[in-house]
């Protein structure tokens, strides 16, 4: 029963996640939009602290974790987020449901295979200059939706019990569609601009992990995983339609080619496997090569990306079985990252502080994980937006055996 529901919410999300507007952020205007967190809500719970070798949780930053798994994993999360967008004199808001990740982990011996669908980056803004109380003044709407996914196959190894290695490949696929819309106002017909562009390319990830005993029960755990640089195709076609005009002018596809950076994420922690952990993680990469021909501007340029994070998490009491709230795992963590882009000559930065939750469900190794973050990006200075956001995270993780032959009918 429980395979069959997973293929059934397999195929639901697979559609849902091409067609979602995944982040309400201006800046995701830039570039291929907005860098999505990649990794599980529990991780994005510590601030995405992932250094643990964990035998239930997917670990999807470093695909050796894969080969530590114990039982078959099946993932799914989502997040409703809610932010407050502010100038020097404007304000605003926005809300969104996103799909975040749906994984599946296979232990097999010393090996561990997953596979997973995993958002990159997004794109949703609009952005509206109203003049149209002033006769003969321009007006202007834009308004930019789609954004990039990931598929990957990754593989881990167990060289030893506290060692394991791992690669994964990935493919990554989008569409990204932006509308400009200039009206005059006492001028009937107005023009609209389309851009669309398909994106696709591949890249690789390697990784490994290691742990050791420090203390009575207390262990180090180290984490490193290096992503290539790779190549990203974009096709791309520009439409301009003036109102009352019923033939639009199409332009030509023009192909281009975008580099998403080399990646490097080290992370150290110490704690009691199942009881605690407090650890960091830091991630930098370069500055890639984003911009596409309809979005270039002399203000706009990028820089080297970089994240600092600490984070953990404490669980009372893994194996009482009189109280139930001691097996509820408690995390949290602090970020601070400079996303990689600077607008008017001013880098922009995301700090936020995050809080979270695992439920078990009674009876099984599976649990439900609940997440909250709160941060602040961008800023009012030199003309810019800053944005107050709050994100709510909610994920499912089923843990079973698979493809074990029952040894009694």
């Amino acid at each position: 029963m429980i395979k069959k529901i997973i293929l059934s919410v397999c195929l639901l999300i697979s559609f849902v996640s091409l067609a979602q507007q995944g982040t309400s952020s201006p800046y995701s205007f830039y570039g291929i939009g907005d860098m999505r967190f990649k990794g599980t809500i529990e991780n994005r719970s510590m601030a995405g602290v992932s250094v643990e070798q964990d035998s239930v949780h997917m670990n999807v930053e470093n695909p050796s974790s894969y080969a530590s798994l114990k039982l078959t994993t099946f993932t799914v999360g989502g997040t409703y987020g809610t932010s407050k967008l502010k100038t020097d004199t404007e304000n605003a808001s926005a809300k969104r449901s996103t799909f975040d990740y749906l994984l599946l982990g296979i232990p097999m011996g010393k090996f561990g295979f997953g596979f997973g669908l995993i958002p990159v980056s997004s794109v949703g803004y609009k952005i509206r200059n109203d003049n149209t109380a002033t006769d003969g003044a321009l007006s202007n709407q834009f308004e930019g939706k789609g954004g990039l996914n990931k598929v990957f196959f990754g593989l881990g190894y167990k060289i030893k019990p506290n060692w394991s290695v791992g690669a994964d490949l990935q493919y990554n696929f989008g569409k990204i569609e932006t509308t400009s819309l200039e009206v005059i106002t006492g001028v009937s017909n107005g023009t609209r601009e389309v851009n669309t562009s398909e994106l696709s390319g591949a890249n690789f990830n390697i990784g490994t992990m290691y742990q050791t005993e420090i203390h009575k029960k207390i262990n180090l755990f180290t984490s490193l995983s290096y992503t290539f640089s790779s190549n990203l195709k974009s096709t791309s076609e520009r439409t301009i339609d003036v109102d009352g005009d019923p033939d639009p002018v199409v332009f030509a596809s023009v192909n281009n080619t975008l580099q998403l950076p080399n990646r490097l994420t080290i992370g150290a922690g110490i704690g009691e496997a199942r009881k605690w952990l407090v650890g960091t993680t830091l991630a930098f990469h370069g500055s890639g090569k984003f911009e596409n021909y309809y979005n270039t501007t002399d203000k706009v340029r990028y820089e080297n990306y970089s994240k600092y994070a600490i984070g953990g998490y404490f669980i009372p009491n893994y194996t009482s079985f009189s109280s139930y709230f001691s097996r509820i795992t408690l995390r949290a963590g602090m970020k601070y990252e400079k996303i990689g882009l600077v607008v008017n000559n001013e880098s922009i930065k995301d700090v936020g502080v995050t809080l979270g939750a695992g439920f078990p469900i009674t009876g099984s190794f599976s649990n439900v994980n609940f997440g909250i973050e709160y941060g602040k990006k961008g800023t009012v200075s030199s003309g810019l937006i800053q944005e107050n956001y709050i994100n709510f995270s909610l994920s499912f993780s089923f843990n079973d055996r698979w493809f074990v032959k029952n040894k009694f009918n």
